[in-house]
């Protein structure tokens, strides 16, 4: 085994409540979005962007969207609930939303486009883990929020959110779950 496949064999998720908030350099920043970039993709198309929030457009995203479009779907949230939503963004200083963005193509499907968006997701969770950082892939009801996908810069006719990846740091190390046996989701064709 060498070092890469013994990483991607112990690799596991520390989930965003579990992290702490700390500044991630510029220079771990960019490595994890060259690393993101480094994913099959049919025809080069690029089907996908990624959005860096950080800083101030965190608590803007949390007064302008997140707050007020919970509110909208929730008529009877509380207002612990409402300042939880609105501080989503707040529980790390960094946070990547991934964009599916297929591009009208005559040979290439959608599907294999939106794998390509999964694949970046997948390679920043990767990336960041592997300096050190927690990381975690989260598909919440913002994900699916026309208002958010806009304020991303995405369109809303043709555009989907594959998910938003927090990194921050961890005060121990996550626990294993429970893994898949091989013999359930195994199948090998020899012959």
């Amino acid at each position: 085994m060498n070092e890469i496949t013994d990483f991607l064999q112990k690799r596991r998720s520390v989930t965003v409540p579990r992290m702490v908030d700390i500044d991630v350099p510029e220079e771990d920043i960019s490595t994890i979005l060259h690393c993101a970039m480094r994913v099959p993709d049919h025809g080069a198309l690029n089907p996908w962007k990624i959005c860096v929030i950080s800083g101030d457009a965190r608590p803007r995203l949390g007064q302008t969207v997140l707050r007020p479009e919970f509110a909208e779907a929730h008529d009877d949230a509380s207002e612990d609930s409402l300042i939880f939503e609105e501080n989503r963004f707040l529980r790390t200083s960094v946070i990547m939303a991934v964009l599916s963005t297929p591009k009208p193509h005559p040979k290439i499907p959608v599907w294999e486009m939106e794998l390509s968006a999964g694949a970046v997701c997948m390679n920043i969770v990767t990336a960041a883990q592997s300096l050190g950082y927690a990381a975690q892939w989260v598909t919440e009801w913002y994900s699916y929020n026309d208002k958010m996908l806009a304020a991303l810069g995405g369109n809303t006719d043709t555009d989907r959110i594959a998910g938003f990846i927090y990194i921050g740091g961890k005060t121990e190390a996550p626990k294993e779950r429970r893994r898949p046996e091989a013999q359930d989701v195994l199948h090998f064709i020899s012959s």
